[in-house]
């Protein structure tokens, strides 16, 4: 079992399988290829994370820290059949969706320009949007999307829109399939993206996707930043109609001098949605309940393909 996690620091790691410790090191801790469980490390490179993957002949698991699974999806390729690939849902969503609240509310009650201010001696007044009474459009209504509504309501939104992949229906309403977009995104003061990265959202936020945005709303992307085109996003920016929020860009990360840093009304964050005091307690906690289901011949939770099967 490799862990990017030091398996000391994991309270409760059932007993019996041998853990290895790797978080991307140049040398393996052990031969690939008797790894059965490969917990993949964080935030790193995707060449890094699906370096072993071509010499692990008897994987039967890959477990991501994050909620996405893009990055490892390049390496499936080489991985016998059979191989479950497991994502982190239930890790990121509070930091998520308090990054969201807090990009959403710096962007609109001016926080940059407040900053900007403070360092010039300035004080800075005037009025400002505020989240009260306006209508937010999530795009990407999974457990993240979910979390991000339930830090909203309090907020007194005039009303929260959903998005997803197709059809549903919620405790808290409807959830719209990606082709209400269109007539949604007219009605919306605030878009938060919060969609996985897939070759259906990969570029999703075009031209068109822009130019339906109401004059002065937010766009708010703590998805992946492919999700966004840059080029046209910088367009409509620079045009003053829109703002943004961004904790990803594309590309990622951000090179100095590239024009999204000084672009008009954007806030940039540098990938921080996960990153956070709550990562690790979570992490931990889902990693000794996989392991767990994994010895004991149990479903394991958040599996999200199996490789061999159709669209694997």
């Amino acid at each position: 079992m490799w862990l990017p996690i030091p398996p000391g620091e994991i309270e409760g790691l059932p007993e019996g399988p041998s853990y290895r410790f790797w978080d991307g090191a140049e040398d393996f801790p052990a031969d690939p290829a008797d790894c059965a469980f490969y917990v993949v490390p964080y935030m790193k490179p995707s060449p890094l994370c699906v370096r072993p993957l071509p010499r692990m002949s008897s994987l039967r698991v890959v477990q991501t820290l994050s909620a996405g699974i893009d990055h490892v999806e390049p390496g499936l390729k080489d991985l016998p059949a059979g191989v479950l690939l497991c994502n982190a849902r239930g890790v990121h969503e509070a930091s998520t969706a308090e990054l969201t609240l807090t990009l959403i509310l710096a962007s609109l009650r001016g926080v940059p320009d407040f900053v900007r201010a403070q360092e010039r001696g300035e004080w800075l007044g005037g009025f400002r949007p505020a989240l009260a009474d306006r209508n937010v459009l999530i795009v990407g209504y999974g457990s993240i999307g979910a979390a991000i509504e339930d830090r909203l309501v309090p907020f007194e939104v005039a009303r929260v829109a959903r998005v997803a992949r197709s059809k549903r229906t919620t405790a808290r309403g409807p959830v719209h399939p990606l082709t209400d977009l269109p007539a949604l995104l007219p009605e919306a003061d605030v878009v938060v993206l919060s969609t996985p990265l897939t070759e259906t959202t990969r570029g999703l936020v075009d031209a068109d996707f822009l130019a339906r945005m109401r004059d002065g709303a937010l766009l708010v992307n703590v998805a992946r930043g492919p999700v966004v085109d840059t080029e046209a996003l910088l367009a409509e920016v620079g045009k003053g109609r829109i703002t943004a929020a961004l904790d990803v860009t594309d590309p990622e990360p951000l090179p100095p001098g590239h024009p999204l840093w000084q672009a008009p009304g954007v806030l940039i964050s540098p990938h921080a949605g996960g990153p956070t005091s709550a990562f690790r307690p979570r992490a931990k906690r889902l990693l000794t309940d996989q392991l767990r289901r994994f010895l004991n011949q149990e479903p394991l939770r958040n599996v999200m393909l199996t490789t061999g099967m159709s669209g694997a």
